[in-house]
């Protein structure tokens, strides 16, 4: 078979399984008696028409950035980081921890901090993983799967037993002052009046373009690639991979932990329980999606912030669509761009003339 040209891998194959999944479900609505053309028009609306909305769709994708990112990077090096949700939750405890150290401190200073305490939880949380694939021999996929559960039985204990302050009933951690919490972006742009997003979504944009950087302009990128590739070649070549594994997966829990500045220390303002609310199991699928390129995650990204706030819009518009319907459109999309996402590659092989091996 006659390989892809890399943007249609990366964009156009992703965008017709997106479409294939959208005519799907369109036809379970059209199923339920509903107008699939008008549903569509009420999830555009509802997470591009209004600033609030957008400003929530922006806030989904930051989150969804990050974990998918933490997916991609482990990745490229061969690695099924399937512990996003927990590497975020652990992240939590880092910037909460450092934010009321210095509460009352402008956000200027603690910010930063709270990105670098938030990273390293997240990053120790991860080693564990990478060690027990390093030395032990232990499967990724097991280790980052537990791993999940117990960060969620950790935090618990942690929150309602330690960091809940005497005398308030709901489990959350003594609240971030006003000065101290990352400002929202409606502090500096009106449109985004009553909405979440913060200046954590710059960073987000950033961290894409570090990987890119990362990845496939870098001497390390260059080694993980290699591992990813052929474990056995990358050691002959000198590479050490054990030592990239832990390195790798280390990484990949700090970018998954900046949910937790996000969220933690910017929406919430607080330490609270399930802060990360499956935003880590959605960045497998925006990985995938996006075909591990900072670019497609990107993109894939906006999308399931678009099914999120959208569909909750049209939850909210049509009645007759219920949340179990738009949870369903979800499922498709991953259905079509992870599990059937090459479905539509043999025919896209036959209209491209880029030969396989070729230079794409």
């Amino acid at each position: 078979m006659r390989a892809l040209p890399r943007w249609v891998d990366i964009l156009l194959l992703p965008v017709l399984n997106v479409v294939l999944a959208f005519l799907v479900g369109g036809l379970i609505v059209l199923a339920v008696g509903q107008n699939p053309l008008q549903a569509v028009g009420i999830m555009l609306y509802g997470a591009f028409g209004y600033g609030s909305g957008f400003g929530y769709t922006l806030y989904y994708t930051t989150d969804f950035i990050f974990a998918g990112l933490a997916v991609s990077l482990a990745y490229h090096a061969g690695l099924f980081n399937i512990g996003p949700e927990g590497q975020a939750y652990i992240g939590g405890l880092g910037v909460i921890l450092i934010g009321l150290a210095l509460n009352g401190v402008s956000w200027m200073f603690v910010f930063p901090l709270m990105i670098i305490c938030g990273a390293a939880f997240g990053a120790a949380w991860a080693f564990v993983p990478g060690y027990l694939q390093a030395k032990r021999g232990s499967h990724i996929v097991i280790t980052t799967i537990l791993f999940n559960f117990i960060a969620a039985s950790l935090m618990s204990f942690l929150i309602t037993r330690v960091l809940k302050p005497a005398g308030v009933n709901s489990d959350e951690s003594a609240p971030l002052d006003a000065l101290t919490r990352v400002p929202q972006l409606r502090s500096f742009i009106e449109l985004f009046k009553n909405s979440p997003v913060n200046i954590t979504f710059f960073l987000a944009i950033a961290a894409l373009g570090f990987v890119y950087w990362l990845i496939w302009h870098t001497k390390f990128g260059y080694r993980v690639r290699a591992l990813g590739h052929n474990p056995t070649a990358a050691n002959y070549a000198g590479i050490s991979n054990q030592k990239m594994i832990m390195i790798v997966m280390a990484m990949a829990g700090a970018l998954a932990a900046m949910v937790a500045v996000n969220n933690v220390g910017g929406v919430q303002g607080r330490l609270i329980l399930n802060f990360v609310n499956g935003a880590g199991f959605v960045g497998i699928a925006v990985a995938f999606m996006g075909r591990a390129h900072p670019v497609g995650v990107g993109l894939s990204a906006l999308l399931f912030g678009v099914l999120y706030q959208g569909g909750q819009e049209l939850a909210f518009q049509m009645p007759g669509i219920t949340r179990e319907m738009i949870v369903t459109l979800q499922a498709l999309v991953i259905l079509f761009t992870g599990a059937m996402g090459d479905m539509l590659r043999a025919p896209l092989a036959r209209l491209f003339s880029a030969p396989a091996g070729g230079k794409q």
